[in-house]
């Protein structure tokens, strides 16, 4: 049996490792399946590829698509900094039995709908882009609270044990193995809630469009019922997500190397 066809047949076993190239292979055969199913799609009510692309470059062109794109990565970005700032700190201080409650109840709020907290924020922040912003970290804020306040309370007595008895001071076990040792957590945690904040960037940059933003771009063509346009700003969306979350992966490798050692899949 040739390397190539043990790899393919382990590709369908559990728990096996294959080749990149094996799992290239499979990639492109699935992308290929997904393709003809869109360009089948696309002969009825869904627009096809063609439509897509012409509609992309009219978007880049006439509306500027790519200027819109930049105005919501940054919003986006700086809802992610400012959700991490505040959250991140908050879960490490659960080692305070005093701030536990807080912690707690502030996860709760992932349960409430952004629609619904609209209004309560443009009171509190007169509108504009710091409504954005503020719903922006709100959403991601209470999701990044509730994973790193987890992962602070999943760490094992032993390491917190192992560091008392190297004659560490609480505070320094708390650097150490709570902020430290969990640094490759937190990493993975902003990478999630950044594509979070992809998902609700549309929904906030529809309150305020004085700003532009791709959300409000994407309703106007909505509104018109614009498929073919609605779909390459998606395709837009989809793929400065991934560049995004591509780039948070590599963060999360070159500052926390070691996190890569312990997964059976790397």
């Amino acid at each position: 049996m040739s390397t190539f066809t043990q790899s393919f047949g382990d590709a369908f076993r559990p728990h096996r490792r294959v080749s990149s190239s094996t799992l290239w292979l499979l990639g492109g055969a699935q992308l290929a399946i997904a393709m003809g199913l869109w360009l089948r799609a696309g002969t009825g009510v869904l627009p096809g590829p063609t439509e897509v692309i012409r509609a992309l470059g009219d978007l880049w062109v006439d509306e500027g698509l790519g200027r819109e794109l930049v105005a919501s990565a940054l919003t986006s970005l700086e809802a992610v900094a400012l959700a991490s700032a505040i959250a991140l700190p908050l879960a490490w201080a659960t080692v305070l039995p005093a701030l536990r409650p807080l912690a707690a109840l502030l996860a709760k709020g992932r349960f409430l709908g952004l629609m619904g907290l609209t209004f309560l924020f443009t009171l509190l922040t007169g509108g504009g882009h710091a409504l954005k912003l503020a719903l922006l970290t709100f959403g991601m804020g209470v999701f990044l609270v509730t994973g790193m306040a987890e992962a602070v309370a999943s760490i094992p007595k032993e390491k917190l044990e192992h560091a008392r008895t190297l004659g560490m001071s609480e505070w320094r076990v708390v650097f150490e193995v709570v902020v430290l040792g969990t640094a490759h957590q937190a990493l993975e945690l902003i990478r999630q809630n950044a594509a979070i904040g992809w998902t609700m960037v549309t929904l906030v940059e529809g309150l305020y469009r004085g700003e532009g933003g791709v959300g409000a771009l994407l309703l106007n063509q909505n509104k018109h019922f614009h498929l073919a346009e609605v779909f390459a700003i998606q395709l837009c969306i989809l793929l400065v997500g991934l560049a995004q979350d591509a780039a948070l992966v590599a963060v999360r490798r070159g500052l926390c190397p070691y996190a890569e050692l312990a997964r059976e899949r790397r």
